[in-house]
């Protein structure tokens, strides 16, 4: 469980990394001002910024549960895969929704990507509470 977990951190720092380059470029170009960022108010923001501005709130929203349900499945120490099979699952699908929502961002094969990882996570909940009632 703590390699989809690890890869989950890689995937979320990579994004934050991202949005801390793509904001000091669309600052240095002059398409945004500096103090925009102090209340994310005032001003017409490039796409780009918004989109991996909400990318980072994507990572902390679902993920959340996912973490959760990882340490719980490291901590009652589960013996089924099944679990680590959906975690495995879940990181997936984010990462194939970070690529589409930072790429051609096309909502219908976003919400897809979205909504099977919220299915995997609900799947590793189930498997682990069933796991751990055996």
């Amino acid at each position: 469980m703590i390699y989809p977990m690890f890869v989950l951190v890689l995937l979320t720092f990579s994004i934050l990394l991202l949005t801390l380059r793509v904001r000091i470029r669309s600052v240095q170009k002059g398409d945004i001002a500096l103090n925009y960022f102090a209340l994310m108010d005032g001003s017409e923001v490039p796409d780009i910024v918004t989109k991996t501005t909400r990318q980072v709130s994507n990572l902390f929203e679902v993920p959340v549960l996912f973490y959760v349900a990882g340490v719980l499945y490291l901590s009652l120490e589960v013996s089924s895969t099944l679990p680590v099979t959906f975690a495995w699952a879940f990181v997936a699908a984010r990462f194939l929704h970070s690529c589409i929502h930072l790429t051609y961002n096309n909502v219908l094969h976003r919400v897809v990507a979205f909504g099977l990882g919220n299915l995997a996570v609900l799947a590793m909940w189930i498997s682990i509470v069933m796991a751990v009632s055996d």
